[in-house]
This record gives structure tokens, C-alpha cells and sequence, in this order.
């Protein structure tokens, strides 16, 4: 539970069937005490809040430093914003040309079809804009979200993004890969979700069939603990994984869910034997009330450079900060490397180290490296 919050009751004997949509509804599943209404409801009041019975079973209400319920259960301290956090962090506002797209980097784009969740997460960096009611493109802005696509050849991937494009329905859904797939400058489509680990029973045959494409496709799962990945995740991910579709791993760094090295490294090991591939471990984006979660980035750096030789190169992540202002992602990870005279002074995960001479240019001078 948050601190200084008193425990909660204990759980209720049935278990959670639906998800929690309000603080009343986390008291009454024994997640959060009741002297803690107060508070939490003015949370739930500005940002929406959503617990799925997946992740509700995974919470142990008598653990005040339970990862899981950090993640998920609303906090008073997410209405102390800082002057460092903005409202929208990483400036989709500016960089959308039409309703429901992104477009920062010359060759790939974001497609936000909808704007809810099955959970949402106490850290998100768009917080200001996802919830319940859903923010779903009507008929008439998807198509003209999709021409957009269609009329811009120098974009060669489409990430689904949102929200979560998982809570579409399959039809929606296939309806949206068909058009994409459909475009011959498309070569790669891309999603991300958090369904799979949070809601996995969504992920059943006909949303696989929406996804049956033969452009290449990457499915983007964020997770942020080794615990998220139950015996039903890791049947959705296997589903996913049958129907060809390449599965990619993100997290974001987060104070007291996977800022030790023992937590980090369960959470990538797991990843790989759900046959994810780590893709990006984000430092956390600067949004309203998030302050709590961030972990500096000299620590980021050095939790990694403790997992490098310890963790296979399958494992590894790209450390990136989003940078403000749609500038893009940086990557910040540790650095192995320095530059000395006449070559490179390169230290040894594993231990010791060694200079590597530069080697000669073509003419015989030695390369400025």
C-alpha cells in the first residue's frame, strides 16, 4: 500500500470478477483502506483509475512496498505536481497533423485509435488524456486518420498506440490492420499494449485473426515486474507468438517496482521466457503528480552497467529518456567506452579492461575514431 496510508481490511473471500473502476470499489476488494477514501477519491477524480482482475489478484494488500500495487492503485501524492512535470511530456499535441496521429520521426508515425485502458498506470505519460470514456476515433476520423497514412510514402511504419489498441474490438482492430496492411509503403506495423499481462484473456482467437497480416508485424508489451507474467500471460503471449506476431518488451524505470538490480534482472529474465524480446527501459516521463516514481538517471545508468555480463545480450534493453518537446528518444544507457590517445579505453562487464589501439585508415594515418 502507499505510505502512511493505514492497512487495509482484509480481502474479500470472493474474488475480483471485473474491474475496479473507483476508490470505493478498490476498499471494498480489501485493496486500500477505507480511512483512505478521502484522498484517493479526489485521485480518482482527475485521473482515471482501472484494476483488472488480474492484476488485483496479483496485489498482497499487506505489503506496503507491493510492486504491483504501486503501479496500479491511486496515490494523494498524485495531485502534488512539481515544476518540472508537464501535461504533456512528450508533445503529441504539436506533432499530431490530424486527429489520432503522431508524426515526430520522418518514417514512422502513431495511430491513436482510442485513448482507454484495460489498467491505468499511476506514472502514465498521458494521463491527461486516457479514461473510461474511451476517446475512440469515430467512423469519419479513422478513415481520415488512415489517409493521412495513405497519403504520406515516406512513412513506413504505423504504431498503434493509445490507449491501448488491444481494447479494440477484433473487428475494429482488423478492420484498422487491413487498411494499413493494405498500403504498400507500410512495411512494418507495430502495437503497444499492456493487455496480454493485464487483461490476457482478451487475447483469444478472433483478436488473433485481426492481427493475421503479411506485413511484418511487432507487438510491444509493457511490463514493469517479473510478477505480471502469470500462467494466463504467458498463454496470451504464446497465442500472440502462433500467429506470427514478433513479440518486443518495454518497462519504465520505477522507484520501489524494479529500480534494484535483483528486480530489473527478474523482470528481463522473465520477459525472454515469454519469449519477449526487451526492447526499452524508459526513464520516466515527467508528468503531473509522477514525481514519486522517478529514479535518477546516474542511478538508471549504473542499475544497468551492474546487469551487463550478468544478464545475456537477449536481455538488454535500450535505456531512453523521451525527450521534451517531441525531440525524440535519447538513449542514455551506461557507457563501456572512453576515448584515449591514439584509441579507446574499453571496460570489462565481466571484469579488467582493455585498450584498443586505433586501427590504420586506408592512407596509412591512424583513424580519428
Amino acid at each position: 500500500m502507499p505510505d502512511g496510508f493505514p492497512s487495509p481490511q482484509p480481502p474479500p473471500s470472493e474474488p475480483v470478477t471485473r474491474p475496479l473502476r473507483d476508490a470505493d470499489a478498490l476498499a471494498a476488494a480489501g485493496l486500500v483502506a477505507p480511512a483512505s477514501l478521502p484522498a484517493l477519491r479526489a485521485v480518482a477524480a482527475r485521473y482515471a483509475v482501472s484494476v483488472t482482475p488480474a492484476m488485483a489478484a496479483l496485489i498482497d494488500p499487506a505489503d506496503p512496498a507491493d510492486p504491483i500495487a504501486a503501479q496500479y492503485l491511486p496515490h494523494p501524492a498524485e495531485l502534488d505536481a512539481t515544476p518540472l512535470e508537464l501535461e504533456d511530456p512528450i508533445a503529441d499535441g504539436p506533432h499530431s497533423p490530424v486527429k489520432g496521429v503522431v508524426h515526430r520521426y520522418p518514417d514512422r508515425a502513431l495511430l491513436k485509435p482510442l485513448l482507454a485502458c484495460p489498467v491505468y498506470c499511476r506514472f502514465c505519460f498521458r494521463r491527461e488524456q486516457v479514461g473510461p470514456t474511451g476517446g475512440v476515433l469515430d467512423e469519419a476520423d479513422l478513415d481520415a486518420a488512415l489517409d493521412w497514412f495513405a497519403a504520406h510514402p515516406e512513412v513506413r511504419e504505423a504504431i498503434l498506440t493509445g490507449g491501448d489498441p488491444l481494447m479494440l474490438s477484433p473487428r475494429r482492430l482488423g478492420h484498422i490492420m487491413r487498411r494499413l496492411s493494405a498500403m504498400p509503403h507500410i512495411g512494418i506495423i507495430r502495437l503497444h499494449t499492456r493487455v496480454p499481462v493485464a487483461d490476457p484473456a482478451r487475447v483469444n482467437a478472433a483478436l488473433a485473426e485481426a492481427l493475421d497480416t503479411e506485413t511484418a508485424l511487432f507487438l510491444c508489451l509493457h511490463a514493469n515486474h517479473a510478477r505480471e507474467f502469470t500462467g494466463e500471460a504467458r498463454a496470451a503471449l504464446r497465442r500472440l507468438s502462433r500467429a506470427g506476431v514478433a513479440l518486443l518488451g518495454q518497462a519504465v524505470l520505477l522507484r520501489g517496482v524494479n529500480d534494484t538490480a535483483e528486480s530489473l534482472e527478474g523482470l528481463l529474465r522473465t520477459m525472454l521466457e515469454h519469449r519477449v524480446k526487451p526492447y526499452y527501459l524508459h526513464q520516466l516521463d515527467r508528468a503531473p503528480g509522477t514525481a514519486r516514481f522517478e529514479v535518477p538517471i546516474a542511478e538508471g545508468r549504473a542499475l544497468l552497467a551492474s546487469l551487463r555480463g550478468r544478464v545475456t545480450g537477449l536481455a538488454w534493453p535500450t535505456y531512453a529518456l523521451d525527450l521534451p518537446g517531441g525531440q525524440g528518444k535519447a538513449p542514455i544507457g551506461p557507457d563501456f567506452a572512453e576515448r584515449a590517445e591514439g584509441g579507446w579505453k574499453v571496460r570489462g562487464p565481466l571484469g579488467g579492461g582493455h585498450f584498443q589501439a586505433d586501427a590504420a585508415s586506408p592512407e596509412g594515418d591512424p583513424a580519428a575514431g
